[in-house]
């Protein structure tokens, strides 16, 4: 399947999520989810669930549900990064944050309803009782406290501060490279894949999320509105430590380079239809917005 066929695959199931609603007095929390749930984006979490969830001998339909809480989950993760209180972004994909268009109130619900939804879809779904609660767990480990919210209290704490690239990275392996590690993971855990697989997938996911992070930075910076969905240059404004501001434009370019280049080798260890998530890294490591 292309990466095309995943995403209109991954969109139509999504597209059926908290639609049961119109008549129900809090029909305005499930317009909030889904508003920001179908906003687009390039669906490269729930993928990486599935085709991991492929290339281990799993059936990529049973593990859809899996696929559809991480990106549930990713979108929560987006409307609190976009609140008043965190980074006050106005424009996500080119359209108003979730705050901009519900209040504050609404889009803080809608966010803490997608993370218990997409433990609930995780849970209530098909598979074996022991893949459910293995995906369960390397998705909480993912998010919480040495997750993504541990990186999150670091980004903010250490604000006005110059950080160290390891500074730098503890913050980033956590807030952006987390979620990504799990994705990979919970497609082999939907699988039943052994351990070398679960390894595999770590190493793949852990170099593609700090790749797509200097990516992110640079495109901050060589990027415009139009291209990236949202205002361009205020990394520099707010004086954020970046990977930009520590390494240069040719230093994030070479590590970008360096550390796609791993993500494909690792892969080679263990599995043998790679040739997917190969091409997946290099769209990502030259990606536009």
């Amino acid at each position: 399947m292309t990466a095309a066929e995943y995403k209109d695959w991954i969109d139509r199931e999504l597209a059926d999520c908290f639609t049961g609603f119109a008549d129900m007095p809090h029909k305005g929390l499930a317009e909030a989810m889904r508003y920001s749930l179908l906003a687009g984006g390039k669906r490269i979490r729930p993928m990486l669930v599935l085709e991991f969830c492929r290339i281990c001998g799993g059936d990529p339909s049973a593990a859809m549900p899996v696929a559809l809480a991480v990106e549930m989950l990713h979108t929560y993760s987006l409307i609190h990064d976009d609140l008043p209180c965190m980074d006050n972004d106005a424009l996500r994909r080119g359209m108003p944050t979730n705050h901009v268009v519900y209040g504050e109130c609404t889009a803080v619900l809608a966010g803490d309803a997608l993370q218990a939804e997409a433990f609930g879809s995780i849970l209530r779904c098909e598979l074996p009782a022991v893949r459910r609660a293995a995906c369960a767990g390397l998705l909480a480990d993912a998010v919480g406290l040495d997750g993504m919210c541990g990186g999150q209290f670091l980004d903010m704490s250490w604000e006005g501060k110059n950080l160290s690239e390891q500074e730098l990275t503890d913050i980033n392996s956590r807030k952006t490279g987390a979620l990504l590690v799990a994705a990979c993971q919970m497609g082999v855990a939907a699988a039943g894949g052994s351990e070398g697989m679960l390894a595999a997938a770590g190493h793949y996911g852990a170099a593609l999320g700090m790749a797509f992070q200097i990516r992110d930075d640079m495109l901050d910076v060589l990027s415009t509105d139009a291209e990236l969905g949202k205002p361009v240059g205020s990394d520099a404004q707010e004086n954020k430590n970046t990977y930009m501001a520590l390494f240069g434009e040719e230093g994030c370019r070479k590590t970008v380079e360096q550390l796609t280049a791993f993500a494909k080798s690792v892969l080679d260890e263990v599995f043998d239809d790679t040739e997917f998530l190969k091409a997946l890294a290099d769209s990502m490591a030259s990606r536009k917005n």
